[in-house]
């Protein structure tokens, strides 16, 4: 989905999660090599995510699926947007936000 990059900090939800209930949680790591708006990494496919079980609390790692974006990639790996649907299992992952920085848009498809 089209919207604007996410870093580090962004929130969000697994659906299903680790059982039926969806998951929360935040990106935590984005690996190298790395794309950046205004000296702040942007989250990539390969990122990685610290998600809560919704049942137990307990938390567990989540790797960001591709596709990500299709017109923006670094080393094969697609940019990571607020709004994107994107298939990592145990379900499809939501990015809900806040967005890394509002002066980059990217417009291209999954």
């Amino acid at each position: 989905m089209p919207g604007p990059p996410v870093s580090m900090g962004c929130v969000v939800m697994v659906t299903p999660g680790a059982t039926a209930a969806p998951d929360m949680g935040t990106i935590v790591a984005v690996l190298p090599p790395f794309l950046t708006a205004g000296g702040v990494p942007l989250a990539m496919t390969g990122s990685i995510c610290t998600m809560i079980h919704s049942v137990t609390g307990v938390p567990y790692p989540l790797v960001i699926g591709p596709p990500g974006s299709s017109g923006v990639t670094v080393g094969g790996r697609g940019l990571v947007r607020m709004g994107d649907q994107i298939p990592s299992p145990p379900g499809v992952l939501t990015i809900i936000g806040p967005p890394a920085t509002v002066s980059v848009i990217d417009q291209w498809p999954p």
